[in-house]
């Protein structure tokens, strides 16, 4: 049972991995024993997250655009220059666009979903070989990162957030029973309030957001790096296809 949990010897690549979300799975996945490999957009903040995060183990910083096909085709290259196989993706890059119905621009609909849906597909399909190098003698894993906003709907007019994922939920549902066939466990997460540049409320005004909330708080480091440890680790090996909740019971008060 000690080792249920444990990410000894495995590698894992997170995108969006310099700051909130990904930050925290990465740091817990460290403390777990993984080497783990972060990527994000801008390389200053992705190369200074690496450096602060290698104080828990090897983390590496792999600075990528990871919404364009050239992006994903550097990163995967730019792997490969430390790894022959790949045991965990976390597919977590992801942006959100707010404007009124009548005003909202194709421009930001076009960004929200390439990179929230169309992304993860076609990272994992880049990354196909390694992960089935990954799971030779145990399951490789790919975990999406959703949101509640995927599962029910909320007040803001964040046409493009919510639907693209929704759509990255019933994707991997898709995905999973593709990969099973190759040892190969996609699952996901869809995160409540956390604190992040993305979700400035929960960051900002926490207390306030809080009150929101059944569990009467937001969500910690802990409770998103759990999640994503489970997953990841052998505790998680038979859950496939699934969207993990995490949200203090938002969704459901909803």
């Amino acid at each position: 049972m000690t080792k249920l949990f444990s990410l000894e010897g495995r590698s894992a690549l997170i995108t969006g991995g310099s700051r909130g979300i990904g930050r925290m799975i990465a740091a817990g996945y460290l403390r777990q024993g993984a080497r783990v490999y972060i990527s994000a957009r801008k390389a200053a903040a992705c190369d200074a997250t690496a450096a602060e995060l290698s104080a828990l183990g090897r983390c590496v910083s792999l600075p990528a655009d990871v919404s364009t096909a050239a992006g994903i085709e550097g990163l995967v290259a730019d792997y490969l220059e430390h790894e022959s196989s790949l045991d965990i993706l976390v597919n977590n890059a992801g942006a959100a666009w707010g404007a009124p119905f009548d005003e909202f621009p194709e421009s930001g609909w076009d960004k929200v979903v390439d990179l929230n849906m169309k992304t993860p597909f076609f990272l994992t399909q880049a990354l196909h070989g390694l992960l089935v190098a990954g799971a030779r003698d145990r399951p490789a894993k790919v975990i999406n990162i959703a949101s509640i906003d995927g599962q029910s709907v909320n007040p803001m007019e964040t046409y493009p957030y919510a639907a693209s994922k929704a759509g990255l939920i019933h994707l991997t549902k898709r995905m999973a029973l593709r990969l099973i066939h190759d040892n190969i466990v996609v699952s996901g997460i869809a995160p409540g309030a956390f604190a992040s540049d993305m979700n400035r409320d929960a960051r900002d005004h926490a207390d306030t957001v809080a009150e929101r909330i059944p569990s009467k708080r937001i969500g910690s480091d802990e409770d998103m790096a759990g999640a994503a440890i489970y997953l990841a680790s052998r505790a998680g090996d038979y859950v496939v296809g699934h969207t993990l909740t995490v949200d203090g019971g938002v969704n459901l008060a909803r």
